[in-house]
């Protein structure tokens, strides 16, 4: 038999982490996870380390930010996210929904 070499390609979590780092992207993202991931708390740390991920590759990310990934990590881990999903919740009972968009960049 001959050899065959396979096609190789990007994991999909390198294509996810590259294609974070477009905040229109990473926005979209976290607010997806929110809305639908109150059945799974945790894709929402997933998501959340996926973009902290995302932008620290590309020199993005502050220590300011850095830390408060981390006060936030654990806080999530805690309490399994629930006091975030119990809002998302509240807002929809009330007629809401939350929506995640980027920041204006400072001049």
């Amino acid at each position: 038999m001959k050899n065959v070499k396979t096609p190789t390609s990007r994991s999909y979590h390198e294509f996810l982490i590259e294609s974070l780092k477009n905040r229109e992207e990473a926005a979209g993202y976290i607010e997806v996870v929110l809305e639908e991931g109150g059945d799974h708390p945790i894709l929402l740390r997933k998501a959340i380390r996926n973009v902290v991920e995302s932008w620290a590759k590309s020199d993005r990310l502050t220590d300011s930010a850095k830390q408060l990934h981390e006060k936030l990590d654990r806080m999530l881990t805690e309490s399994n996210a629930a006091e975030i999903y119990t809002f998302i919740e509240l807002l929809d009972a009330l007629g809401f929904r939350v929506a995640i968009s980027p920041k204006e960049p400072q001049a």
